[in-house]
């Protein structure tokens, strides 16, 4: 069955379902992924300090807040302090440049999922403070402004702030937080950032690099991944994802064929059992997250895999993540500690995002 999905910009969402997803998940499965969810909420909720930040981080605080706000259970403000003293703590690290963090570190990533989750709070109080963070990511974006010039690789790029190359990451996440908050789509960010994104796909259609293959996934950046990988400049899972949601968030049309390019690519090398396009299990909840995102933008239920098996992915993400989640409610990667992703705290958070997606 197949579900559109129309263009939409309620804060804290990029696109809104014209059906619910019910007809596409088993039951049964639905159920256990609430539970999952409420189950996730309640670790978080333990992990909160006395100022409601979790490991005193802006971009994991945020993280956990979006994740209660965009729950079933929808919860907000008026839930109380384990919602607002989240909110507060965020607030209280808006910085006089409109970032939002609490060092010089990853200060444009901080800034992009905070504008996410104080977008999701759908409270006009917090106007001014999204539109500084707004104003900032956007100055962070790599062009003239920096020195750079159209046909440098970087170009339309951003990065983590405070590291100076830019990466499809935090392009993502950065364009995902500029949706969220209603941002002009004629705004220059948005042509600039593909020009990014194109020089990122391994698609010799568009992407005038040299080192570019023509399989229509993603790399990290242009003609590099990370070492831990050791797949040169090969397409990779999480990078796949987070270059097609780049894509769809700045507006390019689904039958465009980077598009296609890029969805032929993640579903032919289908895997839930390691990062797709690598046999690592490196980042493998943030590719997670970043695939249950991506398919529910994309509005297709079900999908034929590379062997032809036809996978409903809702239901398919779902069984993963409940056969991961720890009894306390929590998620973590037990193979792999980088990027974090050995913290219960971040993954956590990304899983019920993930599950809120499926749920969708």
């Amino acid at each position: 069955m197949k579900r559109r999905h129309l263009l939409a910009v309620p804060a804290g969402l990029v696109f809104a379902a014209a059906a619910h997803a019910a007809d596409a998940m088993d039951p049964q499965l639905r159920n256990r992924c609430r539970r999952a969810v409420a189950g996730g909420l309640h670790y978080l909720r333990g992990q909160q300090a006395p100022d409601g930040s979790v490991l005193k981080s802006v971009g994991i605080t945020a993280l956990s807040l979006r994740a209660f706000l965009e729950s079933p259970e929808k919860y907000s403000e008026s839930d109380g302090p384990f919602i607002t003293r989240q909110v507060e703590f965020i607030l209280a690290n808006v910085r006089a440049d409109g970032s939002i963090s609490t060092s010089l570190q990853s200060t444009a990533y901080n800034t992009a999922v905070a504008l996410n989750a104080l977008a999701a709070t759908k409270n006009p109080k917090y106007d001014a403070v999204i539109a500084g963070a707004r104003k900032y990511l956007l100055s962070h974006q790599a062009d003239e402004g920096e020195g750079y010039t159209p046909d440098h690789a970087f170009y339309g790029g951003i990065g983590y702030g405070g590291g100076e190359r830019p990466d499809m990451s935090n392009v993502y996440i950065v364009l995902e937080g500029l949706k969220a908050t209603s941002t002009d789509p004629k705004d220059p960010v948005w042509q600039k950032a593909l020009v990014f994104v194109n020089r990122s796909q391994n698609r010799t259609e568009s992407n005038d690099q040299k080192w570019a293959a023509n399989d229509g996934g993603f790399a990290y950046r242009p003609g590099s991944n990370p070492s831990e990988y050791e797949n040169g400049t090969g397409s990779y899972g999480g990078m796949t994802a987070a270059g097609l949601l780049s894509l769809l968030f700045a507006g390019t049309d689904k039958n465009d064929p980077r598009v296609q390019a890029a969805y032929k690519w993640m579903t032919a090398n289908y895997t839930l059992e390691a990062n797709p396009g690598t046999n690592k299990k490196h980042g493998l909840f943030y590719f997670y997250n970043a695939f249950a995102k991506v398919m529910w933008i994309y509005g297709e239920d079900t999908f034929t895999d590379g062997n032809g098996q036809k996978r409903n992915w809702r239901n398919e993400l779902a069984q993963k993540l409940l056969s991961l989640q720890a009894p306390d409610g929590s998620w973590s990667n037990r193979d792999s500690n980088a990027w974090w992703e050995d913290r219960p705290q971040l993954v956590t958070a990304w899983s019920v995002i993930a599950l809120e997606h499926v749920l969708k």
